[in-house]
């Protein structure tokens, strides 16, 4: 069992954070195998920026995303560089808003969640920041990669003290959504 996930976005959106999480619950929370990888622009916020996610239950040979099971866009520019990467039946989330022009054509090969992140997090939390989050409890839900109660775990590691309650906030709006993913309501 061998899944690619890719995070990407630009800089300051918590795309690299959001990588990190989910490794840390697959390899701290599940006992799998997980290397997280980033790349990002000189610019620390609204450079384009990407990480990837590698979990198995074997050792990880290589480190990289080749064609990724899951990915999320937060930006047109990431759309635009890493769509054509994912494999065929791959599942993607789209923050709608920052991505206004898809591929229609290329997204009927793939299962397809497109939201306003950025404005369910500010509804949910008073904080788009964390959007970042709400995608991780939707990935979670929608796809199983990681248990519920590894990904919790994995957030409440990574997020800084004090913002522990908003956090699982946007955490569990998105579980909600990404059962809605499931079961086809979205």
């Amino acid at each position: 069992m061998r899944k690619e996930i890719l995070f990407s976005g630009f800089g300051g959106q918590g795309v690299i954070l959001a990588s990190v999480i989910l490794g840390r619950a697959a390899a701290v929370y599940e006992g799998l195998y997980a290397v997280q990888t980033q790349a990002y622009g000189p610019e620390s916020r609204g450079g384009a920026s990407k990480a990837e996610v590698v979990i198995s239950d074997e050792p990880i040979d290589y480190p990289k995303t080749l064609h990724p099971d899951c990915a999320v866009f937060f930006s047109q520019e990431a759309y635009n560089k890493y769509l054509h990467t994912v494999k065929e039946g791959a599942r993607i989330i789209v923050e709608e808003e920052l991505v206004p022009h898809r591929d229609a054509e290329f997204e009927k090969k793939l299962n397809v969640i497109a939201l306003p992140l950025t404005e369910i997090a500010e509804e949910t939390t008073g904080l788009s920041l964390t959007m970042n989050i709400l995608t991780l409890g939707i990935l979670t839900a929608w796809t199983g990669v990681v248990s519920r109660e590894a990904i919790e775990k994995a957030v409440l590691d990574a997020v800084p003290k004090g913002t522990e309650e908003i956090n699982l906030r946007a955490l569990h709006k998105g579980f909600e959504l990404g059962e809605k993913a499931k079961s086809g309501e979205l």
